[in-house]
């Protein structure tokens, strides 16, 4: 491994763009939905958790990662339903997350910047879910983890 990346080939990072795909209108729908709904409100029942609840773990997965991605890419204040959503599933074991999926949302994460407080919480909860030693590069005692690029 070179300087600490890892570039993902495009094929694969195209394949999670269109998997995001397939479940953004939703998201986007049940994200603003929640922003205009009572913020107290459990998540089972609000639109994001309905939402969570009707997939497979692929489906979860693809879900983790278009929130990520949205939470990263538009990081404001804004973003508080879309975090819950990625927490939620972060809080979520046995998805099956695969090596690349977790570097390519560690690359959305490090694009983010530190201004993005909750960058590796979908990252994190990826990584113990991988058996052990698949990611050496990124130990359970790093603070933050490596850069690796996508695409």
């Amino acid at each position: 491994m070179r300087s600490g990346r890892i570039r993902l080939d495009r094929a694969v990072v195209q394949g999670f763009y269109d998997r995001m795909r397939v479940v953004a209108p939703a998201a986007y729908g049940a994200i603003e939905r929640d922003r205009a709904d009572d913020p107290g409100r459990a998540f089972a029942e609000t639109a994001c958790g309905r939402l969570a609840g009707s997939l497979d773990a692929a489906g979860l997965r693809a879900l983790g990662m278009w929130a990520h991605h949205w939470c990263m890419r538009f990081y404001d204040d804004d973003t508080r339903v879309g975090v819950r959503l990625v927490r939620e599933i972060a809080r979520r074991a046995g998805l099956g997350w695969t090596v690349d999926e977790l570097r390519w949302l560690l690359d959305q994460s490090y694009a983010a910047g530190p201004a993005a407080a909750h960058r590796f919480v979908l990252p994190r909860a990826a990584a113990a879910d991988l058996p052990a030693g698949a990611l050496p590069e990124w130990g359970e005692e790093a603070t933050e983890a490596p850069r690796l690029l996508a695409g």
